[in-house]
């Protein structure tokens, strides 16, 4: 049982760390490979240090894991189940905006 309360916390931790628009678009940026901070910032048309701050803040979650190539560190998703798991969300996250439209279309036109 204090197993499964950990799990919880730590998938806690996990969901907080995604709960940013702008990590969530990073993530969306690295599932097609490593980049660097450059490549993201060209990618998600933000600050270097906004970006950088994104990066560390998920490096330190374990989402994602860097390495240096001299100059330069490049970023890369940690799992790739972590990937899948906010490509899961984004469908039902889809799901239910078809289905709110939907409604909206018929209640509209039996007010007509």
């Amino acid at each position: 049982m204090k197993q499964d309360k950990r799990l919880f916390e730590m998938q806690s931790e996990v969901c907080k760390t995604l709960a940013s628009p702008k990590r969530l678009e990073i993530l969306n940026a690295l599932k097609s490979g490593e980049k660097t901070v450059t490549e993201l910032v060209n990618i998600v048309g933000a600050p270097k240090a906004n970006i950088s701050q994104h990066l560390a803040v998920m490096r330190h979650a374990g989402i994602l894991k860097s390495r240096r190539d001299g100059v330069s560190i490049y970023y890369k998703v940690a799992n790739p189940k972590v990937i899948k798991a906010c490509i899961l969300m984004r469908e039902v996250l889809t799901e239910q905006m078809k289905e709110r439209t939907r409604f909206i279309k018929i209640a509209s036109s039996e007010r007509l």
